[in-house]
This record gives structure tokens, sequence and C-alpha cells, in this order.
């Protein structure tokens, strides 16, 4: 699969969203840092798959909660309550990303050296229930 530079550039961006997400979280919610690394992210993930399947991914009417949730989050981050937005903004993005937490665990499980320590055995059940994914009947 290749991605054109405009992609490329939204992979970019939502990596440095979710870092200085992560930054923020790190120093205490800093509301500066939990801003630009929501813009970043809102930013690159249009880039990434454009901003009509943006939209209607956030349209969805069975993603509602989570997106009024998620962007009631980045609001409050805004409006200087920053631990709260946190909280709203993750509940929000567990009901909207949620889904896609089996195929990354798939792919995890793929890498070398991540791929061995995630099928260990209490590990494996572990992550297997955190992802919701279930175990293959095959």
């Amino acid at each position: 699969m290749w991605l054109t530079d405009a992609q490329k550039i939204g992979v970019a961006l939502t990596s440095f969203g979710g870092l200085f997400m992560l930054l923020g979280v790190i120093l205490f919610f800093d509301g500066a840092l939990l801003a630009l690394g929501n813009v970043l992210f809102l930013s690159g993930l249009t880039l990434i798959i454009g901003p009509q399947k943006t939209f209607y991914f956030f349209a969805r009417k069975q993603k509602l909660r989570g997106t009024l949730c998620f962007l009631g989050g980045i609001v409050l981050v805004f409006l200087k309550w920053p631990f709260i937005g946190v909280i709203v903004e993750t509940f929000g993005f567990l009901n909207l990303f949620g889904d896609f937490f089996p195929v990354i665990l798939t792919f995890l499980r793929q890498i070398p050296g991540v791929g061995t320590f995630l099928n260990l055995p209490y590990i494996r059940a572990a992550a297997d229930r955190l992802a919701g994914s279930r175990p293959s009947m095959v």
C-alpha cells in the first residue's frame, strides 16, 4: 500500500498529536500541549483519510455518543479544564476507535519482539480481553 504525500504528512501529524497528548498528560495535564496534540491529531486524521470520509466517520449515527464525548473533551481542554477534558475525550476515543483494537493487536503480534511478548500465555489472554478480540475457532 503506497501512501500519497498528504497521507505521509497526515501520519506524521497524527503521531506528533499522540506524542503531544502523551506529554501533556505526563506533565500534569498541561493544557497547551493537550490542545496542540488534539489539533495535530484531528488534522492528521483528516489528511490520512480525507475530509469527506473524516466527516462521515464522526457523523455516523452509531458513533454519535463517541463523537460528542470526543469533541466535548477537546472543547473542555480548550476551556482550561484539561483533566476533565482528557477523561471525557478518552471515553469518546474508546467509543469511536474501539473497533480497531483487535486489528491493531493482530498487527502488533506480527512484529518480531512485540509478538513474542504478546503471545505469552497470561499476556495473550489479557490482551485479548482488553482488545475485545475473540479466539479463532480454527
